[in-house]
Protein backbone atom coordinates (compact mmCIF):
# COMPACT_ATOMS: atom_id res chain seq x y z
CA UNK A 1 0.00 0.00 0.00
CA UNK A 2 1.27 3.45 -0.84
CA UNK A 3 1.74 6.23 1.71
CA UNK A 4 -0.26 9.45 1.46
CA UNK A 5 2.00 12.51 1.14
CA UNK A 6 -0.54 15.22 0.31
CA UNK A 7 -4.19 15.59 -0.63
CA UNK A 8 -6.55 18.31 -1.77
CA UNK A 9 -10.10 18.71 -3.03
CA UNK A 10 -10.57 19.82 -6.62
CA UNK A 11 -13.39 21.97 -7.97
CA UNK A 12 -15.82 19.18 -8.85
CA UNK A 13 -15.51 17.29 -5.55
CA UNK A 14 -12.73 15.03 -6.79
CA UNK A 15 -9.74 14.38 -4.54
CA UNK A 16 -6.19 14.71 -5.82
CA UNK A 17 -3.75 12.65 -3.80
CA UNK A 18 0.03 12.48 -3.91
CA UNK A 19 1.17 9.04 -2.79
CA UNK A 20 4.51 7.30 -2.45
CA UNK A 21 4.73 3.64 -3.33
CA UNK A 22 4.44 1.13 -6.15
CA UNK A 23 1.87 2.20 -8.75
CA UNK A 24 1.32 -1.44 -9.72
CA UNK A 25 -0.25 -2.00 -6.28
CA UNK A 26 -2.86 0.75 -6.62
CA UNK A 27 -6.45 -0.55 -6.60
CA UNK A 28 -7.92 1.93 -9.07
CA UNK A 29 -10.00 1.78 -12.23
CA UNK A 30 -6.98 2.77 -14.35
CA UNK A 31 -3.24 2.86 -13.84
CA UNK A 32 -1.39 5.20 -16.17
CA UNK A 33 1.75 3.87 -17.79
CA UNK A 34 4.61 6.16 -18.81
CA UNK A 35 4.81 4.68 -22.31
CA UNK A 36 6.92 5.11 -25.42
CA UNK A 37 5.38 5.75 -28.82
CA UNK A 38 5.57 2.10 -29.92
CA UNK A 39 4.09 0.84 -26.62
CA UNK A 40 7.02 -1.47 -26.00
CA UNK A 41 7.11 -1.94 -22.23
CA UNK A 42 10.66 -2.96 -21.35
CA UNK A 43 11.86 -0.82 -18.46
CA UNK A 44 10.83 1.66 -15.79
CA UNK A 45 7.12 1.97 -14.95
CA UNK A 46 6.16 0.25 -18.21
CA UNK A 47 8.31 -2.79 -17.48
CA UNK A 48 7.00 -3.02 -13.92
CA UNK A 49 3.40 -2.89 -15.15
CA UNK A 50 3.94 -5.77 -17.60
CA UNK A 51 5.97 -7.83 -15.12
CA UNK A 52 3.23 -7.59 -12.51
CA UNK A 53 0.18 -7.41 -14.77
CA UNK A 54 1.21 -10.06 -17.26
CA UNK A 55 2.20 -10.45 -20.88
CA UNK A 56 -1.36 -9.76 -22.09
CA UNK A 57 -0.77 -6.05 -21.46
CA UNK A 58 2.11 -6.10 -23.96
CA UNK A 59 0.05 -8.23 -26.39
CA UNK A 60 -2.83 -5.72 -26.30
CA UNK A 61 -0.34 -2.86 -26.67
CA UNK A 62 1.16 -4.56 -29.74
CA UNK A 63 -2.32 -4.65 -31.27
CA UNK A 64 -2.64 -0.88 -30.70
CA UNK A 65 0.81 -0.25 -32.19
CA UNK A 66 1.97 3.33 -32.45
CA UNK A 67 0.73 6.15 -30.20
CA UNK A 68 2.15 9.66 -30.84
CA UNK A 69 3.84 11.73 -28.13
CA UNK A 70 1.26 13.73 -26.20
CA UNK A 71 -1.49 11.12 -26.64
CA UNK A 72 -2.65 7.98 -24.85
CA UNK A 73 -4.08 4.53 -25.55
CA UNK A 74 -5.93 2.07 -23.31
CA UNK A 75 -5.62 -1.68 -22.74
CA UNK A 76 -6.75 -4.15 -20.14
CA UNK A 77 -4.76 -4.42 -16.93
CA UNK A 78 -4.09 -8.13 -16.81
CA UNK A 79 -3.65 -9.23 -13.21
CA UNK A 80 -3.03 -5.73 -11.80
CA UNK A 81 -5.52 -4.55 -9.16
CA UNK A 82 -6.82 -2.09 -11.79
CA UNK A 83 -9.29 -2.59 -14.64
CA UNK A 84 -7.32 -0.74 -17.32
CA UNK A 85 -3.86 0.54 -18.17
CA UNK A 86 -3.80 3.89 -19.93
CA UNK A 87 -0.54 4.26 -21.84
CA UNK A 88 0.33 7.98 -21.85
CA UNK A 89 3.23 8.97 -24.11
CA UNK A 90 5.18 11.86 -22.66
CA UNK A 91 8.05 13.68 -24.35
CA UNK A 92 11.76 12.98 -24.23
CA UNK A 93 13.04 16.18 -22.58
CA UNK A 94 15.79 17.20 -25.02
CA UNK A 95 14.05 16.43 -28.33
CA UNK A 96 12.12 19.72 -28.64
CA UNK A 97 12.11 23.21 -27.12
CA UNK A 98 11.23 23.36 -23.40
CA UNK A 99 7.81 24.94 -23.95
CA UNK A 100 6.93 22.22 -26.43
CA UNK A 101 7.96 19.58 -23.88
CA UNK A 102 5.61 21.13 -21.33
CA UNK A 103 2.76 21.17 -23.86
CA UNK A 104 3.33 17.55 -24.88
CA UNK A 105 3.44 16.36 -21.26
CA UNK A 106 0.24 18.25 -20.41
CA UNK A 107 -1.38 16.78 -23.52
CA UNK A 108 -0.44 13.22 -22.48
CA UNK A 109 -1.96 13.79 -19.02
CA UNK A 110 -5.12 15.28 -20.54
CA UNK A 111 -5.41 12.41 -23.03
CA UNK A 112 -5.24 9.89 -20.17
CA UNK A 113 -7.91 11.77 -18.23
CA UNK A 114 -10.11 11.96 -21.33
CA UNK A 115 -9.85 8.19 -21.91
CA UNK A 116 -10.74 7.51 -18.28
CA UNK A 117 -13.68 9.92 -18.40
CA UNK A 118 -14.96 8.47 -21.68
CA UNK A 119 -15.19 5.10 -19.93
CA UNK A 120 -16.81 6.73 -16.88
CA UNK A 121 -14.01 5.58 -14.58
CA UNK A 122 -13.91 6.91 -11.03
CA UNK A 123 -10.26 6.45 -10.05
CA UNK A 124 -6.91 6.81 -11.80
CA UNK A 125 -3.26 6.67 -10.72
CA UNK A 126 -0.47 8.48 -12.60
CA UNK A 127 3.30 8.02 -12.37
CA UNK A 128 5.68 10.95 -12.90
CA UNK A 129 5.45 10.75 -16.70
CA UNK A 130 8.71 11.43 -18.61
CA UNK A 131 10.72 12.14 -15.44
CA UNK A 132 12.74 8.91 -15.55
CA UNK A 133 14.83 7.91 -18.55
CA UNK A 134 13.12 10.58 -20.68
CA UNK A 135 14.93 13.19 -18.56
CA UNK A 136 12.08 15.63 -17.91
CA UNK A 137 13.17 17.65 -14.84
CA UNK A 138 11.23 16.32 -11.86
CA UNK A 139 10.19 19.72 -10.49
CA UNK A 140 8.97 20.87 -13.89
CA UNK A 141 7.21 17.54 -14.50
CA UNK A 142 5.38 17.94 -11.20
CA UNK A 143 4.26 21.49 -11.98
CA UNK A 144 3.07 20.58 -15.49
CA UNK A 145 1.21 17.45 -14.39
CA UNK A 146 -0.53 19.16 -11.46
CA UNK A 147 -1.56 22.07 -13.68
CA UNK A 148 -2.88 19.72 -16.37
CA UNK A 149 -4.94 17.72 -13.88
CA UNK A 150 -6.38 20.83 -12.24
CA UNK A 151 -7.22 22.35 -15.64
CA UNK A 152 -8.93 19.18 -16.82
CA UNK A 153 -11.11 19.00 -13.71
CA UNK A 154 -11.99 22.72 -13.97
CA UNK A 155 -12.91 22.36 -17.66
CA UNK A 156 -14.82 19.09 -17.17
CA UNK A 157 -16.83 19.49 -13.96
CA UNK A 158 -19.11 16.59 -14.90
CA UNK A 159 -16.26 14.13 -15.47
CA UNK A 160 -16.66 10.84 -13.62
CA UNK A 161 -13.21 10.86 -12.00
CA UNK A 162 -13.35 11.42 -8.25
CA UNK A 163 -10.09 9.83 -7.07
CA UNK A 164 -7.03 11.08 -8.94
CA UNK A 165 -3.65 9.94 -7.66
CA UNK A 166 -0.06 10.63 -8.51
CA UNK A 167 2.06 7.76 -7.24
CA UNK A 168 5.80 8.34 -7.03
CA UNK A 169 8.47 5.81 -6.16
CA UNK A 170 11.81 7.42 -5.27
CA UNK A 171 12.97 10.13 -2.86
CA UNK A 172 13.87 12.74 -5.49
CA UNK A 173 10.54 12.44 -7.30
CA UNK A 174 8.60 12.46 -4.03
CA UNK A 175 10.39 15.63 -2.91
CA UNK A 176 9.79 17.40 -6.24
CA UNK A 177 6.10 16.51 -6.37
CA UNK A 178 5.55 17.29 -2.68
CA UNK A 179 7.06 20.76 -3.16
CA UNK A 180 5.03 21.42 -6.32
CA UNK A 181 1.85 20.17 -4.63
CA UNK A 182 2.42 22.48 -1.64
CA UNK A 183 3.14 25.43 -3.94
CA UNK A 184 0.15 24.87 -6.23
CA UNK A 185 -2.41 24.03 -3.56
CA UNK A 186 -0.83 25.90 -0.60
CA UNK A 187 -1.61 22.94 1.60
CA UNK A 188 -0.65 19.45 2.49
CA UNK A 189 -3.42 17.27 3.81
CA UNK A 190 -6.70 19.15 3.53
Amino acid sequence: MSDLLAETALGNGARLRLRRGDITDEAVDAVVNAANTHLQHGGGVAGAIVRKGGREIQTESDAVGYTPTGTAAITGAGSLPARFVIHAVGPVWDRQPEGDSDTLLASAVEAALELASARELHSIAFPAISSGIYGFPKDRCAAVMLAAIAAFVDQNPDASLRDIRIVVFDDATAAAFDAAFAERFKAGLN
